[in-house]
């Protein structure tokens, strides 16, 4: 692990050097890949920098031990070295997981579907309330959001929406919601007080850049029509909306929010390519098995993972196990403990798997 460490740190301060190059610095697409890289490494390398002060302090403090010195201030020593030893553990711990093979996508951008299931308007309220919990969820992060495509029933809620979060690492945050998340309560309508299930179907979808994904222009179909629905003077009157298709996979994107038929395009295009690049990423992980064991989940739509009980005022996650009194915050977005949770299970997954 020593041994890692050191060479991550010589890479370190090698992009140290580099991203302070002018000539390097005149090549903006090089430079901003060596920063990136740069600040990845940046929390692991202060880490390791914090792990060699507290080795150097125990090899002092050993030193110490080896001269004849008076007993009080042996005493103070002694209590100093097992300090020592005890946050050496510590940040090894620490290291380990931090060593851990990352998710190419965590730094990334995402897409986030949400999508009524069954239930009928009880689903289609409770994908309202989802979107308004990760949004809010967003807020708290200050992360950037912004609507790409929506369908808004004359009832209420919302039937499907796609909005993109832009800022780094939303990905990592965000990665586990993906699947069925199942709601338990009373409706409006309900005269007997019976409680309904419906469901809401969630998917995360890092966004990917061009050089990621390559769309041919013949396996594309872009069809144009006039926008249906809320929004504003220019519905009806223009043929803004777009439907675009990939035709080897069948692949089909709608987009109709924005009055431009050239920005609602753009729009329906970077979906495509988050959806081309899970299909390709849910490919590879089917190769390889011991992969998908080491996820908690394994992302899969049709997976249900969470339960909202109105009745109750919990939320509980399958998955972990971890029920969480306190609805009306969650919904609030509110979200941080569960992430945290679904994030730490999965890493000791990983540590697990590792040793074995």
């Amino acid at each position: 692990m020593l041994d890692k460490l050191e060479s991550v740190e010589s890479r370190y301060i090698d992009l140290e050097e580099k991203v302070s190059d002018p000539e390097v610095i005149a090549n903006q697409n090089e430079w901003r890949k060596l920063v990136k890289e740069h600040s990845k490494l940046e929390t692991l390398v202060k880490k390791y920098r914090e792990y060699k002060i507290v080795i150097q302090g125990i090899d002092e403090a050993k030193e110490m031990l080896k001269d004849k010195i008076e007993k009080d201030f042996k005493e103070m020593v002694e209590l100093e070295l097992e300090e020592l030893n005890e946050k050496e553990q510590k940040i090894k711990d620490e290291l380990t997981v931090l060593l851990l093979p990352q998710d190419p996508n965590d730094d990334k951008s995402v897409i986030v579907e949400i999508r009524a299931g069954a239930g009928g308007s009880e689903a289609a309220l409770f994908a309202g309330s989802l979107f308004r919990m990760y949004t809010r969820y967003a807020e708290r992060q200050k992360w950037k959001y912004e609507v790409m495509s929506s369908n808004i029933p004359d009832i209420g809620g919302i039937k499907e929406i796609v909005f993109s979060i832009n800022a780094d690492g939303a990905y990592s945050k965000l990665k586990y919601e993906s699947g069925v998340h199942r709601v338990q309560r009373i409706p409006t309508t309900e005269s007997g007080g019976r409680i309904h299930t419906s469901t809401v179907t969630v998917a995360v979808l890092a966004e990917v850049e061009d050089v990621e994904i390559d769309i041919k222009a013949n396996d594309i179909r872009t069809d144009v029509y006039r926008s249906s629905g809320n929004g504003g003077q220019s519905v009806n009157t223009t043929d803004s909306a777009v439907r675009v298709t990939h035709v080897p996979t069948g692949l089909v994107v709608t987009c109709q929010d924005g009055k431009s038929q050239l920005k609602n395009k753009d729009k329906a295009m970077t979906i495509l390519k988050a959806k081309l690049y899970e299909l390709e990423q849910s490919k590879q992980n089917a190769e390889v098995a011991q992969d998908r064991k080491s996820q908690v989940g394994t992302g899969d739509r049709s997976e249900r993972i969470r339960t909202y009980n109105f009745p109750q005022g919990r939320i509980t996650d399958h998955r972990i196990g971890l029920t969480l009194y306190k609805l009306d915050q969650f919904l609030d977005g509110d979200i941080e403990e569960m992430v945290e949770s679904l994030t730490t299970t999965d890493q000791a997954e990983k540590l697990k798997m590792q040793s074995e």
